[in-house]
């Protein structure tokens, strides 16, 4: 029935699975509700923000305000303080005590961690790796990577991404560039899970023993780091589960497993799994795989390729994991259609792999970033990730540091969490094919020797400007949430302005997005967005320690050509 005084199109608001999902959030983080209400006639009214703790309590009452003459559309805030359950609801009333109040929506607010991370990746196989003089590699082992846990910490990452450390299958193993047959001594590809070793519960050998892992986890997080293992729901032929649980694969007409295909790709060396025949076992099991881990002290999985998983099953599983742990975070790695990107969020993925990694131009990433802080925010939390194992973006291709600078700092400062996979500070960017998006020599299918030291040595490194940025986003709050990204015209396509504000924390970037030349523009910036009175401001370059008074309209110079190359500006606001 219509309330006396209608309140409709009500945001965020998401209905999935026959229910009400809860709005994405962390304690103390600002979520903007928008509602339109209508009332008949011309006398006023003021509507107010309602939140809800678990209780059914109300914990805070917050003025909205009409956002545009004439459009009957109000926004308010409502900012939940603890973890757990919340609610909001929006109440309406008018001089004469006659009031509406709609219905409650739910509010989620879990750990910091889901929405705030510096992710970084690699394979613990590579870490320490030492080649012989006769071109042989002696694997590195969770001992020797221990040692490259300064290293990442001293870059500012928090989160180190390792791919599967399970035992890697014999059975149609792949080789060298992903060649259908491996030769001797070829390590094969980490998910190709399970040998005679053990499956998803078990350590691969090459890498040490459960102990080793231990002491792994342990050292890193005295560095702050915490550890986030691949979830990888599929199994070598050699999988302890191919013998032990047959019905937990598809069957060919002939009795065989049939292998995993993505035409025209075919993954001989992969089982992928069939949730139909026992969907309660396996839901089991993987629980337990998930608790076992747990166990040994991991609270993030980056999961890969849920979408070619049924999204009930990450519901159930993912909702069961938190009630237990609900420290414990899950990554989508989901390159994959929006629809199924999207409802893996509703199911209760934490945060995504985004399409950040192909957009480019200025009107692309303006459209994307306003998609992600704005229309999806309430059930979708974007990473972005600069590249993978599997993914060379093209713009990278060139080796220019600047395009690796700049993707860098869009990146990072555009969304609370971002990651770079090894290798990224070594502009490594030869692909395999040209034209192709993979790289050469892929980590993938054999261990990598990088000479980390002589890289600093020679100033070929990156690094220096990571941990420039990921030291500017640990020290400012407004960096460290999604909602407050607002962009700003400028008047050139080669240049892209953008403003994030928490409180006085007041932080404006601007970006040459070409690598290649000096570009010149007048940015506009919008003073309501900045919430600032004044048309003339003072701000500090965080970047190089330089101070600028600029105004509404700012003339800026970016060139990333000269010798100390500048992509950008990532400027703090003086707030008076």
């Amino acid at each position: 029935m219509i309330s006396r005084f209608p309140v409709v199109d009500i945001s965020p608001t998401t209905y999935f699975g026959g229910e009400f999902v809860p709005a994405k959030a962390i304690p103390h983080e600002a979520i903007t509700v928008g509602a339109t209400i209508i009332r008949e006639g011309h006398e006023g009214f003021e509507a107010n923000v309602l939140l809800i703790d678990a209780s059914g309590k109300v914990r805070a009452r917050n003025p909205m305000r009409l956002i545009w003459p004439g459009s009957d559309r109000y926004e308010g805030v409502a900012t939940p303080t603890d973890l757990g359950h919340w609610s909001f609801a929006i109440d309406v009333r008018d001089e004469k005590g006659i009031h509406s109040t709609s219905e409650k929506f739910p509010i989620y607010a879990e750990t910091p961690r889901a929405l705030i991370g510096s992710w970084y990746e690699f394979f613990p196989r590579s870490e320490g790796a030492v080649k012989k003089s006769d071109g042989s590699i002696i694997s590195g082992n969770f001992l020797t990577a221990k040692e490259s846990l300064k290293r990442v910490a001293d870059m500012g990452f928090d989160i180190l991404y390792l791919p599967p450390i399970h035992p890697i299958g014999l059975s149609f193993r792949k080789g060298k560039n992903n060649s259908t047959t491996a030769q001797p001594g070829e390590p094969g590809v980490p998910w190709g899970i399970g040998s005679a070793d053990g499956g998803h519960d078990a350590i691969n050998p090459e890498l040490g023993t459960l102990k080793d892992f231990q002491e792994f986890v342990a050292a890193a997080k005295k560095l702050n780091i915490e550890i986030a293992l691949d979830l990888a729901l599929q199994c070598s032929p050699d999988h302890p589960w191919a013998k032990s649980h047959q019905e937990w694969f598809t069957k060919r007409a002939d009795g065989t497993i049939a292998y995993a295909e993505n035409p025209p790709k075919k993954y001989q060396d992969i089982y992928p799994i069939n949730f139909d025949n026992d969907y309660k076992g396996l839901l089991n099991e993987v629980l337990r795989i998930i608790r076992f881990w747990i166990s040994q002290g991991i609270k993030a999985f980056r999961v890969d390729n849920p979408h070619t998983k049924p999204v009930h099953f990450w519901q159930e599983c993912i909702a069961t994991i938190n009630k237990e742990n609900p420290e414990v975070i899950f990554l989508a790695e989901a390159f994959t259609r929006p629809a199924m990107m999207h409802a893996l969020g509703k199911a209760g993925f934490q945060q995504s792999y985004t399409y950040f990694t192909w957009r480019v131009t200025k009107q692309e990433l303006v459209d994307y970033g306003t998609e992600v802080s704005k229309q999806t925010s309430g059930f979708f939390r974007p990473n972005f990730w600069v590249n993978t194992p599997d993914i060379l973006p093209l713009h990278l291709q060139s080796g220019n540091p600047a395009i690796f600078a700049q993707r860098a700092v869009l990146a990072s400062t555009m969304t609370p969490s971002w990651g770079m996979y090894a290798g990224y500070e070594l502009y490594e960017h030869v692909p395999s094919k040209e034209g192709g998006e993979e790289y050469l020599d892929s980590e993938k299918y054999e261990i990598k020797v990088r000479d980390w030291a002589g890289a600093a040595k020679a100033g070929a490194t990156l690094a220096p400007f990571i941990t420039k940025l990921n030291a500017i986003r640990k020290a400012h709050p407004a960096l460290q949430r999604l909602r407050n990204l607002e962009f700003h015209p400028t008047d050139s396509e080669m240049i892209i302005a953008y403003s994030k504000r928490e409180g006085n924390d007041l932080i404006l970037v601007v970006v040459n997005l070409d690598p290649t030349k000096a570009h010149e523009t007048t940015v506009h910036w919008n003073l309501y967005f900045l919430g600032l009175d004044s048309p003339a401001f003072e701000v500090t370059d965080l970047l190089d320690g330089k101070n600028y008074s600029w105004q509404q309209d700012t003339f800026v110079r970016l060139d990333p050509t000269r010798p100390v190359g500048r992509v950008a500006h990532v400027c703090q606001v003086k707030i008076k």
